[in-house]
């Protein structure tokens, strides 16, 4: 996460990027396995997914965890600083929603 000029800045480039507020959003339902998250976002390539996720993870949002087994199991959860953000994220689907009817209208 890099420090911006205004706060607003900084949340953005952090969570901007193919998908991290989907994800997010998704693992705020409970944590996730890779294979889930593949499934769960079909317009992504999985080397995108595994970039957004290993940035979300520098960020400090999300957890990975690999459990002892074989083969490995991997999980995703959010971290506390990911589920504080939630909120946030809830509000920009509702200005997205408000942007997109806003789009249909003018294509008319």
């Amino acid at each position: 996460m890099k420090k911006s000029y205004c706060p607003i800045d900084t949340f953005i480039n952090t969570v901007k990027g193919k998908r991290k507020g989907t994800l997010i959003l998704h693992l705020y339902q409970g944590n996730k396995r890779y294979s889930e998250l593949v499934r769960l976002l079909t317009d992504i390539s999985e080397r995108m997914l595994t970039k957004q996720l290993k940035e979300l993870e520098a960020d400090g949002l999300i957890k990975r965890t690999v459990f002892p087994e074989v083969p490995p199991r991997v999980e995703y959860s959010l971290t506390d600083l990911g589920r504080q953000i939630r909120p946030v994220l809830k509000e920009m689907y509702k200005g997205g929603i408000l942007f997109e009817e806003t789009i249909v209208d003018a294509e008319v």
